[in-house]
This record gives structure tokens, sequence and C-alpha cells, in this order.
């Protein structure tokens, strides 16, 4: 009796955890759930499992109970396999050898609280990347990473004391560099023009770090997602080579990622080569894919990986690409395609996220008096 019974509980845990987050709605004790996919699968093929081992189908409904908790299993496997081995990669592998055209990227969230700077510093040298960002960054961790300008000269730093300070290190050139503040009055992002070794071509970048949905974050993913989406959009506008990485706060099976990829026409490297989950650091059960690199179909993939340990709750994410417009038209085929129901929900995404940001700026500034006042209503 006992057995069954926490095999019900487990069993209704993950089928619970499933359906919540397909009401898309953006508290963020619901959007939390887009999260555990491989972990939500273990629990359920395992109550599934379990379930048989107690005969669970002698009880009134035990087998609608059983077939649940497998349905449940083979949903959430549906929509992680993509970031697997098993499929077509979206991006193609790379074809030219060489340096020329080729541009490596790292993004490294070093944990502001984090002490282990040389650690970091180390890891980030021996991958030696041509652009670098590190997230969550303040006065310290730039005079600790400072040694990276002797070899990437071209910087736009905002370091922050909030946790969502950002460096920005360069070995090529840079143009248009700037920090821009999209949604949140204390989340920047940086936006430049990077030039592509070998040619005259530059390529657009925007990393981003916006704030995830938690308790002590944010009440709602409204904002992360209309940050992600207002680039996206942004991207869609313009024909030119993008590349669009960060700390997204969100994982690459999410329907706001999946969103984005349709709107903006990236491409996600992970489809097809692995998860690389970077987050969390130190517990191997619960790790998800939350740091990314998404690019336009001009680029293929030579390399991407994920970094040791710098004493983060991150793993860095490194990846190489290669500049190859003619393949472009090949690639633009393996994007995803946007519709008109995808284009209104994004538009109606970063309007709300326009107006919370815009209610929250009314809050910071009503005076306590007026505060009490609504309380009191």
């Amino acid at each position: 009796m006992l057995g069954r019974c926490v095999v019900l509980v487990l069993g209704a845990a993950a089928i619970l955890a499933t359906l919540l987050p397909l009401l898309k709605e953006e508290a963020w004790w619901i959007r939390v759930f887009d999260f555990p996919r491989l972990q939500i699968i273990g629990v359920a093929l395992l109550s599934a499992l379990a379930a048989a081992l107690v005969h669970l189908e002698s009880w009134p409904g035990g087998w609608v109970a059983m077939g649940a908790m497998a349905a449940v299993g083979a949903y959430q496997l549906y929509r992680v396999i993509p970031y697997t081995p098993f499929v077509r990669k979206q991006a193609a592998d790379a074809t030219l050898l060489g340096p020329d055209k080729h541009l490596s990227l790292a993004v490294m969230n070093v944990l502001q609280y984090n002490k282990q700077a040389q650690r970091a510093l180390g890891v980030i040298q021996a991958c030696d990347p041509d652009v670098i960002m590190a997230v969550e960054t303040d006065q310290w961790w730039l005079d600790q990473l400072r040694p990276l300008e002797k070899t990437h000269p071209y910087t736009c730093h905002e370091p922050l004391e909030n946790t969502y300070g950002l460096l920005f290190f360069s070995r090529l050139p840079l143009r248009d560099a700037r920090i821009e503040y999209l949604l949140d009055d204390d989340i920047p992002s940086v936006h430049a023009h990077v030039q592509i070794p070998g040619t005259d071509t530059w390529v657009r970048l925007y990393g981003l770090h916006p704030k995830p949905p938690a308790p002590a974050e944010s009440k709602t993913s409204t904002k992360r997602d209309a940050e992600l989406l207002l680039v996206g959009k942004a991207i869609e506008e313009k024909d030119e080579p993008t590349i669009v990485f960060g700390d997204m706060n969100d994982v690459a099976w999410s329907h706001t990622s999946e969103l984005f990829r349709r709107v903006s026409g990236l491409l996600d490297p992970r489809v097809g080569r692995g998860m690389l989950p970077t987050f969390h650091a130190e517990y191997r059960l619960l790790r998800w894919p939350l740091d990314h690199v998404f690019i336009s179909p001009d680029f293929k993939v030579a390399n991407i990986e994920r970094l040791p340990y710098v004493g983060s709750d991150h793993f860095p994410i490194c990846i190489k690409v290669s500049y190859e417009p003619h393949a472009k038209a090949e690639q633009e085929q393996n994007a995803e395609q946007a519709d008109a129901e995808d284009e209104q929900e994004a538009q109606e995404k970063i309007e709300k996220g326009f107006e919370e940001e815009e209610q929250q700026e009314a809050e910071e500034q009503r005076t306590p008096a007026e505060a009490a006042l609504k309380l009191s209503h």
C-alpha cells in the first residue's frame, strides 16, 4: 500500500510538472518547470517502472496512471531529443580550414561572489577565443580579468555591483561597440560589430544576460522573454551575419527560446550535437543549458564545447564558427520559420515587457505614503 502511494505521488508530481508549463503563463513558479525536463523524464519513467513492480494496475485506474506516467516521459523526451546527437544538426559542420573566416567566442558567468579569479582566467586563456563575455562581474572582477586586455585590447565594459555587470573583450577590431539597457534600467547588454578575420565583413554581436524568473529576481519571465524577443525582432529586420550569445537564464527547449529562433531566423548549434548543460556546475543531477550561442545561417560550426569548472555555478561555453556565406541558402532551410501567430505573440510579449517595466518604475517612484495608501485599499 505504501509503495503504491509513493509511486502515485511521484508520478503525479511528474505529470503536474509537465502540464503546468503548457499554460504559457509567465509566473516564475510555472516557468521554472521549463528547466528540469531531463529530471522530469527520470522521475516519470522510474515511476512507471516502479508502478509495474508494485502492480499498480490492480488498483482502480492503475492502468490509466501508468499510461499517464509513460506519456509524460515520452513527451518530455520529445522536447529534449533535438538537443542530442540523434537528430540532424541545425547548424552544419564547418568545411573551411585555416584561421581565416573563423571566429571564436566564449561566454562565462563567473558568479560575482566567486573569488577563484585565477582559475577563471586560466580557463579562458587556455581556450583563447577571439571574443569573450564575462557576466556577473563587478569592479573586482574587472581588475582580476584585466590581463585579458593584453591579448584582447578591444573592450566594452559595464561592471556593476548588482550581479548583472558584464565585461567584453575582443582581439578583433570592434565597430559601434556600446552598452544598452533594453528593458530593465539595471540590466545591461552589449551590442557591437566585430570584423571576421581575413575578410572585410563585420558580424553583429548581441551579448545578453536577462533576469531569470525566480522569487529573488523577477516574479515573472515577462521581461526576460521580452528582451530576447526584442533582439529577435531587430535581427529579423536586418540581413547581416549575426551572433547572439550570453547567459539567457532560459533553457534551449523552452517555448520562448524556440519562439526566438523562429522570429530571428538564427540557428542553435546545440541541435543535433548535444545539450552541453552549463548550470548548475556543482550539482550533476540538476543541470540544464542556460548559456547559449545562436548564429545566423552565414555560419557553420567548427567546434562547440563546455569549458572546465571556474568556481562558479555556471560552466563557461565556447564556440568556434566559420563564415561560409556561400552555404547561407542551404542553412536557411534548416532555420525554423515564424508564422503570423508567432509574430503576433512576440510583439505582444515585447509590449507586455515594456508595460511591466513602466509599472515597476512607477512603483519605485511612489512615495512611502502613496505606497501605504495603496496597501490600505
